[in-house]
């Protein structure tokens, strides 16, 4: 793309009965900028990549929106939402370092105890 970036981006879900683009061979002439990115992620390659979200990126957005209830920003204004988003994810990062920490400190006494 413009700066470098190879993205993999989620093209929805097919309804039920649309076929799907194919793998290999001449991509069709009616293809758009979706299909493309479809048959990208239908590749060997492609489906590597895009599967790594499931590791890498949704359990953070999972556990944001359903444990901790953050379903939508509560200011206004790109600059005041930015501030929330930088807050609520230093927010997250301390949790886990929490949780870790103390995760540590119980398998210690455990096994000294």
């Amino acid at each position: 793309m413009g700066q470098g970036i190879d993205a993999y981006i989620a093209t929805g879900r097919l309804p039920h009965g649309q076929p799907l683009p194919p793998k290999r061979g001449p991509m069709p002439k009616y293809a758009d900028a979706k299909a493309l990115m479809a048959r990208k992620i239908r590749s060997k390659k492609g489906s590597k990549i895009y599967v790594q979200r499931k590791a890498i990126v949704e359990p953070v957005n999972g556990q944001i929106k359903e444990a901790r209830g953050l379903r939508r920003f509560l200011l206004r204004g790109l600059e005041k939402v930015n501030g929330e988003w930088h807050l609520i994810a230093a927010t997250q990062n301390l949790l886990k370092l929490f949780r870790f920490r103390r995760s540590q400190q119980q398998a210690l006494v455990a096994a000294s105890g």
